[in-house]
């Protein structure tokens, strides 16, 4: 027996569905994977927040496709939370999530504004709301990045502004979040406890992108690529000073990841270029210029035992 269609009815379901769509030639619309591959390649290590940012990518690229053929679940919800330990690579995140955001389509300008309490709270009585809203007015279109966001909340302090900045925020994070994305960051612990005191705004957090901290052999690799940047390279004695300088600072107070890696190579850098001006009178060849030696790095008061160890004493 064979079925038949009424001639003036529309047939429905697969036969009749549209094309395939075309996600390779999306994709390459939208420039996400060479700004992941950029995001790859700037950041060492980092693999389960690669991963994380990858998949945030390919949900909202999926949910342009649908949107396109009539499918929707609703307006993605975007704010997140970073958190990690300092120079970790939180910002750097959250700039290349401002880039994905635009070029998917989801925000007008791509841009980020990072912020922290002092920019957001005022310190007295109607000073709060127009720094808040200032604020919220050059984000608009793009990514707020809100660091060490737990400060906004202190309790402990009845004359204390954060909490209206908060309740702003979050005004602005429920009623405009097709025009504004939140990131709030800062220590993993500290922003549990933020959230469990302020349920309103863990209820706006869609994604939670946790940052761990490198391990040595992936700070090593970090101090060479910020050298390669600078034009700079280690002298073998040099390169094993760094691995044990980088052994000993993991160990320390006050480590900032790839922020104390930083410190320490601009410090480095000082240190030889007073060692080559006390070489005045003696040539000096573009190998001298470039190189670090291991006296270099081992000057720093990391090598001291006795000393007692915070970020500035490198």
């Amino acid at each position: 027996m064979t079925s038949q269609t009424d001639p003036g009815t529309t047939a429905v379901g697969p036969a009749a569905s549209a094309p395939p769509l075309d996600l390779e030639a999306a994709l390459a619309d939208s420039q996400v994977e060479e700004l992941l591959a950029t995001l790859d390649r700037d950041l060492v290590g980092l693999v389960p927040v690669k991963t994380r940012i990858r998949e945030i990518a390919a949900l909202l690229l999926i949910e342009k496709l649908r949107m396109g053929v009539g499918l929707s679940a609703g307006p993605p919800s975007l704010h997140m939370s970073f958190t990690g330990n300092p120079g970790t690579g939180k910002t750097t995140v959250a700039m290349r999530m401002a880039e994905i955001l635009h070029r998917l389509g989801y925000s007008r300008k791509g841009h980020l504004v990072a912020v922290t309490r002092d920019d957001l709270v005022g310190q007295f009585i109607g000073h709060t709301a127009p720094k808040t809203k200032e604020v919220l007015k050059r984000a608009m279109g793009g990514v707020l990045f809100i660091d060490e966001a737990y400060y906004l909340y202190r309790p402990e302090n009845e004359r204390d502004y954060g909490q209206e900045a908060i309740e702003i925020l979050l005004q602005v994070m429920e009623n405009q979040r097709d025009d504004l994305v939140v990131i709030l960051a800062g220590y993993k612990d500290r922003m549990e406890r933020f959230f469990q005191m302020n349920p309103g705004m863990s209820s706006r957090i869609a994604h939670h992108v946790d940052f761990p901290d490198y391990e040595a052999d992936e700070l090593f690799s970090i101090a060479e690529l910020m050298l390669e940047r600078m034009q700079y390279r280690l002298s073998p004695d040099a390169a094993r000073a760094l691995g044990e300088y980088i052994d000993r600072r993991r160990m320390q107070r006050n480590f900032a990841n790839a922020r104390s890696i930083r410190n320490a190579l601009d410090r480095a850098r000082l240190r030889q270029a007073n060692r080559l001006f006390d070489r005045r009178g003696a040539p000096l060849g573009r190998e001298d210029l470039m190189t670090i030696e291991a006296e270099d790095i081992r000057a720093s008061r990391v090598f001291d035992r006795s000393e007692t160890t915070v970020e500035g004493s490198q």
